[in-house]
């Protein structure tokens, strides 16, 4: 996956698919200092992926000055992120696009379970998997 910068932050373009149903994002931020994956509710919504009010639990999204914005935090059953396919993922939705101009925030979860390798000089990210 290539990084490229915009306004200093690392930003990604990948592919989203759920249960068939694939979109792309192109403005993704791969954020080291967030530590859960959002989506912008909207976006997403493109592939049937909506905020489940009964089953997800509200979260706080704190950003960089202490302001926040309310997102919801479910489970997805299998969610694919460029080739992984994520069994029992948690993603967090909330209005991101609007407010922050990003179609989702990669954190440490996801970079995590895919052991990525980041590479400034290349500006590339590796995948240990």
């Amino acid at each position: 996956m290539n990084i490229h910068l915009q306004h200093g932050l690392p930003i990604v373009s990948l592919t989203l698919t759920h249960y068939n149903q694939s979109i792309i994002l192109p403005n993704v931020l791969f954020d080291t200092g967030c530590a859960a994956t959002v989506f912008d509710t909207d976006v997403l919504s493109r592939i049937g992926i909506y905020i489940d009010f009964i089953n997800g639990t509200a979260k706080r999204m704190y950003g960089v000055g202490g302001t926040s914005e309310i997102c919801y935090e479910q489970m997805l059953p299998t969610l694919q992120i460029e080739h992984f396919v994520l069994n029992d993922f948690p993603i967090q939705l909330g209005s991101i696009q609007e407010p922050y101009g990003f179609d989702g925030i990669l954190g440490v979860d996801f970079m995590i379970k895919t052991k990525c390798k980041i590479d400034f000089g290349t500006m590339q990210i590796h995948y240990g998997y």
